[in-house]
């Protein structure tokens, strides 16, 4: 008897303690994601990429702990693929064990595997989700900055005045909100002066990973070269680029946009972020 007492006050316990957590949550957030993962190199060469673990799980967790729901999506609806660069305790100020804990938050995470199409949550209803969030790490450069569908989508954000965040080369996402974002691209991979039409972003104040980090990272590739910088596009297309010291932390807000330089942004965007969903922007 008093065994079924113990375990039906358990239960009772147990669902208050579910309908409080359900009441705290504060709605939802989109995280846009790239559903490739061989970014194009010059001369025709690939390099393995995908997210950066800190770029995505970080925001993510903090996110979640406040008390929001992450809606995850890419454009055609595959899994997203992590960097394996990133999986690297650097990331994590040197942290293991942390970098461990941040990979089971991106591991539980809801949708990982099986995230929604574009098509399909641009056809929903949109104003349900509070946010937008675009993690880093190369891929957007593949499918994201240059896709009408992505346009859409951050034209709403946009014309809402809810918050977009996007971190490292995230940011170059934002260069798909413009009447031809694909003719945009075709000219910076041929060294052409592209003419950004109607971006959405014209003269928004702004970073994304620098020319000098890029130089790095190019480094790495033996020889090999990327097809265009971002940083250089993101100036081409009409943005206000600020620009920190080289693998410094760098978040700048204007309006509703917020960009983080590098992964190094990774808890400076999230509180950029949360203070912005929190305060109703």
């Amino acid at each position: 008897m008093r065994l079924t007492k113990y375990v039906t006050a358990l239960l009772l316990c147990l669902g208050m303690s579910a309908t409080a957590l359900a009441a705290e949550t504060h709605g939802r957030i989109l995280v846009l994601l790239s559903g490739q993962n061989q970014l194009p190199l010059k001369e025709g060469k690939t390099y393995p990429t995908g997210y950066y673990l800190n770029e995505f799980g970080v925001p993510a967790d903090g996110l979640q702990k406040a008390g929001y729901e992450l809606v995850l999506v890419t454009p055609n609806g595959q899994a997203p693929s992590v960097d394996q660069r990133s999986v690297d305790p650097l990331y994590f100020g040197g942290n293991s064990t942390e970098m461990l804990r941040i990979q089971s938050v991106v591991a539980n995470m809801p949708g990982i595997n099986k995230p929604h199409k574009l098509a399909e949550v641009l056809a929903g209803d949109l104003s349900q989700y509070a946010g937008l969030l675009i993690p880093g790490g190369h891929a957007p450069l593949i499918d994201l900055a240059n896709n009408p569908q992505v346009g859409e989508l951050l034209k709403h954000f946009h014309s809402a005045g809810k918050p977009t965040a996007a971190i490292c080369h995230g940011p170059i996402t934002l260069l798909s909100a413009q009447d031809d974002p694909q003719d945009f691209e075709a000219g910076l991979i041929q060294g052409k002066t592209s003419q950004a039409k109607n971006w959405i972003y014209q003269g928004y104040r702004m970073t994304i990973f620098a020319g000098e980090e890029e130089q790095v990272f190019e480094g790495s590739l033996k020889g090999d070269k990327i097809r265009y910088y971002p940083a250089k596009a993101m100036a081409t297309a009409g943005g206000e680029l600020t620009q920190a010291k080289a693998w410094t932390p760098n978040v700048v807000v204007d309006r509703e946009l917020i960009t983080g330089q590098n992964p190094f942004s990774d808890h400076a965007l999230t509180k950029a972020l949360l203070a912005q969903l929190q305060n109703g922007h």
